[in-house]
């Protein structure tokens, strides 16, 4: 993509002569002689092998000689690289450098030494060429090295003897190589059949050999292939990138992207070239410039970006120490700090590297988008159709009009005299439901500068951005367009903050702003009655009636404030109370937005980290959100914003979980605090189970009812005490008996427990359970008056599906060897409790908390750390191990982090209350976290 510069030719003594070395500039990243000093080691290489007939030895000698030399020119080009380590393209070059070097030695031994021709005839001239990244002098240190041996007609013996002995020295060498042979005509057909092939010709470059054939190539290549064929190659060329985006993920913003084949990506970058060079025969990208598809700021955007992505790339091939491409979370924090990136107050390195790696993928997007624009207006590429082509078009307003089924504006002077239009426009896009025009995109990223305060402060503008979201049914559509060209970063400065933002963990799926925008697509779909059966209580909310300008507006700014050294909800509800009256809310709605933003987790941390079937919970909650108008909203905001982390976050245990607190605070709102509590839940419990046993015995009956305590009637359902009453009616004081079971409605699967109590039980089934790879969602252990043990835990597998029914009998063994003793589980678990490679990257703080007013019987401990399989194991072996009985645990899980939860006494029936009492328990808890922390990290 760069122009080329001729080095210094390099003889070499009594061989072919070496033919001068192209490289590109810029400057290499050294001195050539610093990479390969060819005079030299040619001269060395000449002496050594002069005279020598034995092939094996001259190859032996060769090879020795360039490894050699390869290990010391790659060293320098990298500890150049280090002391300037955003410079990508210089070492590109210096790599290219380096492999042109030691090819062209190869090429002179094997035509000069091993099989000299000194009088070829015409039909034994052979070309050596680099096709591919090598031909376009573009190289990373683990790239492969694309060759092509090009003869006039069908190769002689001659020539298939120097490309034989040539390849075993460069694999001897370590090389990756690729490599055809073929004549003039054979590229041609091949070319014209396959379009992976015509792309490398086409950036095809000359090594060594006989010059004057690739002359011939050129000629044939493009009289006989490229001529006429533009729109074929240009459809190929793009659809080939459609199938790649959607075998990456079909995101710009995916958390591990490929440097290379992601969107947004290299490849991306080199597509434009390609579709380029083809059209107009442009040797470098900067002649796009004067060719008018770029102008010069989108030119130095796309300088920019490409360096960038081959920093990366490069770094990404060094730290590996060979060809990768995918910037996996443990490479990130390496790649970040090789590049000199650095903490900040709030904010990691490898986040604010991930955030300048995702500014340059959009660049990447706009400049693909500018670029297409130009091959429509030549008619080259084919339009878009548009969705619901056979419905009847809407005509653009005045001032603009719709070109090539897209739409623009009628007059550029008429449509920046008034900056209103820079919103309009959109607003238009989705009235007509019609995509804005690239060349609309680019004037508008051109003008961003017309969005000041007095702009934002007009009524219509407040109309037009609060329409976008509310009145179209499309949002997110405008606004993630928005937000690629900055329109929604200058309209609202604030969330310029959070654009292309990464948070570095294996939660969230998506930077924060296209969190923010999947939210409110997923508001979106609700509304639009897409979501129904998928979420009936968010649906009926929406339905019944709700404020959506709120609820919109909270969604937009809901994790506003992340990046800052201060709880990120807490800064939100700062800056929602700045934002909302510019957008033009009521004082009341502005105070309830930002009463969302400020509690947007509460809703989703009571309900996967609290026991809701304690009525203490339920009314703490019910005092938090005041009315159900609040409560109603929240629970919306809350649903939205777990479907918004990412495919597979949102599962059925989680509705559930919500879909029961909404329910239960709904009641307490409208029927009293009061109507909650212990003792109406264990009457109505009981009186239940009397029902459903009535074919029982009524001693049977009544032994049942009176043998429990009042925790256990207020945490199960009937469906799980009559479980439980058949397995205690049927139990022998040396048998355990075992009831596993498929719960749809929760997304897990329920295994009871039933056996004669003794300490540690809890910790002996978290033990089996891990051993057999099952993951506890939710568990509850329950004492009965007669000495014995009723367990419940809910569990799912590794991809927080219920456990199979096709495993269920290993479980059921696992678990009665472990109980037995047969199985020790925290020798068993050793090989088993380790962190793969990628998740080693996360630091994870421990941060344990007791808490004596969230339960009216209880110590609430809550344990947030780094999730690993053995962890819970670990933990309730150390609380058994300190007397600490376990009544309930649940278990939340985002990540690499997991907050473990337990309902706790102490051996007397008694609260933690004392601060020294707490501070010995969560020391022994630290302790066991850390231990088991390095063996997983040493494992």
């Amino acid at each position: 993509m760069t122009p080329l510069q001729e080095a210094s030719p390099a003889p070499v003594s009594n061989v072919a002569e070496a033919t001068p070395l192209t490289y590109p500039a810029p400057s290499l990243a050294c001195a050539p002689n610093d990479i390969f000093d060819l005079v030299a080691v040619s001269g060395e290489l000449a002496e050594t092998i002069q005279g020598e007939t034995d092939t094996a030895v001259i190859r032996k000698a060769t090879v020795d000689i360039l490894l050699r030399e390869r290990k010391r020119g790659s060293e320098a080009i990298e500890a150049a690289f280090a002391l300037r380590p955003r410079e990508a393209m210089p070492v590109t070059s210096a790599y290219t450098y380096l492999t042109d070097c030691l090819v062209m030695v190869a090429y002179n031994v094997a035509t000069g030494f091993l099989h000299p021709n000194p009088t070829p005839t015409d039909g034994e001239r052979l070309t050596l060429l680099g096709v591919g990244g090598y031909g376009r002098a573009e190289m990373a240190p683990g790239s492969d090295v694309d060759l092509l041996f090009l003869t006039p007609y069908k190769i002689t013996p001659w020539a298939e003897s120097v490309i034989e002995s040539m390849l075993y020295i460069l694999w001897d060498l370590r090389l990756k190589v690729g490599h055809s042979s073929r004549t003039v005509k054979d590229c041609v057909r091949l070319g014209r059949e396959d379009i992976t092939i015509r792309t490398a010709l086409l950036e095809h470059r000359y090594i060594a050999g006989a010059e004057d054939l690739m002359g011939d190539l050129e000629d044939s290549l493009y009289k006989n292939l490229f001529k006429g064929t533009a729109a074929e190659f240009i459809e190929a060329k793009l659809q080939e990138r459609a199938e790649r985006h959607k075998k990456q993920g079909g995101q710009r913003y995916v958390v591990e992207p490929n440097v290379k084949e992601g969107k947004g990506g290299l490849r991306d970058l080199q597509t434009l070239f390609w579709v380029a060079k083809y059209l107009h025969n442009v040797d470098t990208s900067a002649e796009l410039v004067a060719l008018g598809v770029f102008d010069q700021e989108e030119y130095d955007n796309f300088v920019r970006a490409e360096n960038f992505l081959w920093a990366v790339r490069c770094h990404l091939h060094l730290i590996a120490g060979r060809a990768m491409d995918t910037l996996s979370f443990d490479m990130q924090i390496e790649v970040a700090d090789r590049m000199g990136y650095i903490d900040t107050a709030g904010r990691r390195a490898v986040e604010l590297f991930m955030q300048d790696y995702f500014r340059h993928a959009t660049r990447v997007g706009e400049l693909t988008r500018i670029f297409l624009t130009s091959l429509e207006a030549a008619h080259v590429k084919k339009e878009p159709l548009l969705v619901g082509l056979f419905k009847r078009k809407r005509k653009a307003r005045d001032g603009f009009k719709i070109v090539q089924n897209r739409l623009t504006f009628a007059n550029e002077e008429k449509f920046l005299a008034d900056k209103m239009n820079i919103l309009r426009i959109f607003e238009e896009g989705l009235r007509t439901g019609v995509l804005l025009h690239p060349e609309a995109m680019r004037v508008v990223a051109s003008n961003l500068d017309l969005i000041d305060d007095d702009m934002r402060n007009q009524k219509e503008a407040r109309r037009i951005f609060l329409d976008l979201m509310l009145k179209h049914g499309n949002p997110e559509r405008a606004l993630r367009r928005m937000n690629e060209i900055g329109v929604l970063g200058a309209f609202i400065p604030e969330f310029q903050e959070i654009v292309a933002m990464m948070q570095f963990n294996m939660y969230h799926h998506y930077t924060v702003d296209e969190h923010t925008i999947q939210c409110i697509k997923t508001l979106a779909q609700i509304e639009r009655g897409e979501l129904i059966e998928e979420l009936p209580v968010a649906s009926g909310i929406l339905k019944d009636g709700i404020n959506r300008k709120v609820l919109y507006v909270a969604l937009l700014l809901h994790d506003i404030g992340k990046g800052r050294d201060e709880d990120h909800s807490i800064v939100g509800a700062r800056i929602a109370r700045k934002v909302a009256p510019r957008l033009g809310l009521k004082p009341s709605e502005c105070k309830t937005v930002e009463w969302l933003v400020r509690n947007h987790l509460l809703m989703s941390d009571i309900a996967q980290k609290r026991d809701i079937s304690d009525p203490r919970t339920v009314r703490g909650f019910a005092k938090a959100v005041n009315n159900t108008k609040q409560l109603d909203l929240l629970t919306v905001l809350t649903v939205c914003d777990i479907r918004g982390v990412g495919p597979g976050t949102w599962n059925n245990w989680k509705a559930m979980l919500l879909r029961d607190l909404h329910g239960q605070t709904t009641m307490a709102l409208e029927s009293g605090l009061e109507a909650l509590n212990r003792e109406t839940r264990e009457t109505e419990a009981k009186k239940a189970l009397r029902t459903a046993l009535a074919d029982w015995d009524k001693k049977a009956v009544r032994k049942e009812v009176t043998r429990h305590y009042p925790p256990y009637w207020q945490g199960n359902q009937l469906s799980t005490h009559i479980v439980f009453a058949n397995m205690l009616k049927k139990l022998k004081d040396d048998e355990i008996e075992i009831d596993l079971s498929l719960d749809e409605d929760r997304d897990a699967t329920r295994a009871c427990f039933a056996l004669v109590d003794h300490p540690g039980i809890f910790s002996r089934l978290a033990g089996a359970l891990a051993l057999v790879g099952a993951n506890v969602v939710d568990a509850r252990t329950y004492t009965t008056k007669d000495g014995y043990v009723t367990a419940i835990f809910w569990v799912q597998d590794s991809e927080g599906h219920p456990y199979a029914r096709s495993r269920m009998q290993r479980l059921r063994n696992m678990i009665k060897k472990t109980l037995l003793g047969e199985v020790v589980p925290r020798d068993a678990l050793v090989d088993r409790d380790k962190l793969k490679k990628r998740e080693k990257a996360f630091k994870v703080p421990t941060i344990i908390t007791f808490d004596n007013e969230g339960s009216e019987i209880y110590t609430i401990i809550e344990v947030d750390t780094r999730d690993r399989p053995g962890l819970l194991f670990d933990l309730t072996r150390t609380l058994a191990n300190a007397n600490v009985y376990i009544a309930t645990a649940t278990i939340a899980t985002y990540g690499e982090q997991v907050v473990d939860t337990f309902y706790v006494k102490d051996m007397f029936g008694l609260k933690y209350h004392t601060k020294d009492k707490q501070k010995v328990l969560a020391d022994k808890i630290r302790t066991a976290i850390a231990q088991g922390t390095k063996r997983a990290l040493n494992g």
